[in-house]
Formats: C-alpha cells, structure tokens, sequence
C-alpha cells in the first residue's frame, strides 16, 4: 500500500480544497493519469496519477480542505518503486523524475504542463514520442496537436467525434423546452442556498483577511488621458503588425513602475510578527482579471524589465488562462503592487480592498470625455478617474497624493518616459 500526500503548491500555502476526484476507489489508473483537482486561492492545479496500479482508498473526498502533508490516496502497486511526492516546481512543471526502490532515477519524465499531460493521456499519445518545440524541451499542446494529426491518430478522431456529438447532445437541450412549476412550487421558491465553495470562498477569505489586517485609506485622483489616447492611436498599428493586440494596460504598467520606484513604499509589505517593513527589489505586477468564477489576479512578473510588447502578450496570455483557470501557481502568485483596470468592464470609478499583504491598490475607471477648463476655456477632454487603496500603517496621505500626481503627470505626458529610457 503507497500513500500520496498533499504536496506543497508554493507561496506559503497550507492547505487546498480538493475541488474533485477524476478517478474512484477500486479503479486501475495509468501513470501521469489525471487524478484530482485541488484548489487554493490562487489556482487550480490538476495532479496526475504518479504511479500506475490500483486505487486503493480516496481519504479527503470532494469539498474538503486538505492540510499540507495530509494523505490524500493509497494505491495498490506491483512495483515496490515508492510514490514520488511532487511539489510546487513538479506539479507546475510536472518534469520530476520516478525513481526506484533504491532511490535512482530510472527514466526522466517528458516537460510538459499538467493539461498538456492530460490532453495526451485522452488521445492515447505517447509523450516521449512527440517532438518539442520550446527550447527548453517543453512538450506544448501545440506539439500534441500537430504530433496527432502528423500520426493520423485513432484516438484523435475518436475524440472529435465524441466532442461533435456532446455539442450535438448540448443543442437538442438548449431547443427542449421545461416544464413550468404549479404555482404552489414557485410560491415556495423564494430563497436558494449554495454552499460558499471553490474559488469564491477564496475569494472571500482573502477579502476578510484584508479588511480585517489593513486599515485602508483612499486617495482620489483625475487625469487627463487624451495623450495616453493619443499614443495608444500612434502604436496600436505597428504592434497589430508584429501580432499583437495593444490595450491600455501595458502602457499603464509601463508607466506606473518608474513611480514604484521613485515612491518604493509603495511597493512593499508588512511583516506583522517582526514589525518589519518589507521593502521589494522586484516589481511583480498583479493585474486584476474578472473570471467566471470570480476575481483573480495573475502576475506580471518582473515587469520593469519588460517592453510595452513584452508586457501585452504576457497579458493576454495571463487574462485568457484567468478565464480558462488554466494558470500556474507562479502565475498567480508573488505580486508586490496590483493594478486594477475597473474601466475594461465598464466601471467609472470605484473603491479597491488592498490585494494581502501588499501596501496599496491602484484602480483605473473608464476613459471618458468631460468638459474642464483650460487656461480659462471650457474645452472636451478624455479623463480617467484613478482610486489609490494603501496601508495607512505604512502610508500616509500626503504620501498618497505624491504618488498620484506623478502617475497622473507621466499619464498625461507619457511620452517624458523617453527620458529615463536605457
């Protein structure tokens, strides 16, 4: 009998909830066979099988917070090779090593994500088979894809076919029509209760803790943004031409880290247990991502050694896996400041809770025309509203103001950036 345990997923975190169980007690699972989805306030993570045999006993069922180094599943194995526990590098990565009773390493697994495994394990593909084209020797799903298609593989016909007639199955429900409730059912149907669960009770948690830690206090600021309009007019073109779409965020990261480091308080926390002030030599960009299933912020790292290109694709790979909750545990943590574009789903303004345990939050509305003055003439201009969240133990307010107006003044000349440019 082997146990697997609850594997450490990085970033402090001690505990996951076990989203749900893709196997059952008594089942015979492959190697790298999807196994179980745990969740922890930053991701999704899917682990695969890492041995072959029987499932013995599923000890924390679905719904259940399991602590770190916790026994999840026994197995019923063959082989006497020990369970090789992952941890947050493997289960990112999923590039560990089996090793035997001796403890040598008999073969080294393929480089490749979590959902690529899973993805080759449903088309019955062999990874070590399939070619890589990264670099680094990672397997992409790109890779399986073409490596299928190349092969003319059974199983991805199969696959096609299956998901043809899901769809198919999909649109026959959506044309049935339901029944209606007698009137004494509706009646009753005044309230529904859900369990708070998933990535909502994360969600929840964070925000509590945060509210409760920090005092907030908020500074509120207004910019005109018609330069930044301006430029992103100018660029937008030639990005499209190297294929990439250009939205204000990149432009906005850009120009919010040289005030991180001219204001480095900003971009620091607060070590509570030591009354230390922790201040941050990297500037780790977290930008808030409305996903379905609630708030998520995927991190931008090392952004001040990024170009305004560097920094759109990330994003968009970043948004689309916040989407999809396809992204890693390093994707979504270690920020040291979060950005928040409340503008992108339509938001005038608004007051953001501070992203725990950084100092401070900016929030950025919705570019729209007003009429102000300038140099005694009422003329239209395009202003954007800006929200700044900080710790009021670390942060004072006239602290607060400085830090706006020079944001505000490099939002309203963005292109005095060229100055300080390597």
């Amino acid at each position: 009998m082997q146990e697997f345990k609850l594997p450490d997923l990085g970033e402090g975190m001690h505990e996951a909830e076990i989203r749900r169980w893709l196997i059952q007690a008594g089942d015979t699972i492959k190697l790298d066979q999807p196994m179980v989805e745990v969740e922890t306030d930053k991701a999704v993570v899917e682990i695969p099988a890492p041995v072959a045999g029987k499932v013995a006993n599923i000890l924390v069922p679905a719904g259940k917070v399991a602590q770190l180094g916790e026994t999840l599943i026994t197995f019923e194995t063959a082989s006497t090779a020990p369970v090789v526990q992952a941890s947050a590098s493997n289960i990112v990565s999923a590039a560990f090593p089996i090793k035997a009773a001796g403890g040598t390493a008999t073969r080294s697994r393929v480089l490749a994500a979590p959902a690529v495994r899973k993805r080759a394990f449903e088309l019955g593909i062999d990874l070590e088979q399939v070619p890589a084209s990264h670099p680094s020797g990672r397997v992409t799903m790109e890779d399986i894809e073409s490596y299928a298609r190349q092969t003319s593989s059974p199983a991805l016909a199969s696959a096609l076919s299956q998901t043809t007639h899901v769809n198919g199955i999909a649109q026959n429900l959506q044309k049935a029509q339901v029944p209606s409730l007698p009137a004494a059912v509706e009646a009753t149907a005044l309230e529904e209760r859900q369990p708070l669960t998933g990535l909502r009770k994360r969600i929840a948690e964070r925000m509590e803790r945060s509210w409760r830690t920090i005092p907030h206090a908020v500074a509120f600021e207004e910019a005109d943004g018609s330069e930044l309009v301006a430029l992103r007019q100018a660029l937008k073109p030639v990005a499209e031409q190297r294929g990439v779409r250009l939205t204000y965020m990149p432009l906005l990261v850009k120009l919010l880290v040289p005030v991180l480091k001219e204001f480095p308080i900003f971009n620091a926390s607060l070590d509570e247990e030591k009354r230390e002030i922790i201040y941050k030599h990297v500037y780790h960009i977290g930008i808030a991502a409305d996903a379905p299933e609630g708030l998520l912020v995927p991190v931008l790292r090392n952004a001040d050694k990024l170009t305004v290109l560097d920094i759109a694709k990330q994003l968009e790979h970043l948004v689309e896996g916040a989407h999809k909750r396809t992204l890693t545990v390093s994707e979504v943590a270690g920020s040291t400041f979060t950005l928040n574009n409340i503008g992108s789903f339509g938001g005038s303004s608004g007051v953001p809770i501070i992203n725990y345990p950084e100092a401070a939050i900016l929030a950025i509305g919705r570019l729209q025309e007003k009429a102000v003055v300038r140099s005694g003439a009422l003329v239209a201009r395009t202003m954007m509203p800006l929200t700044l969240s900080f710790d009021h133990r670390l942060i004072d307010g006239a602290q607060a103001g400085k830090f706006l107006a020079r944001f505000k003044e490099l939002v309203e000349h963005p292109q005095r950036l060229l100055l300080d440019m390597i």
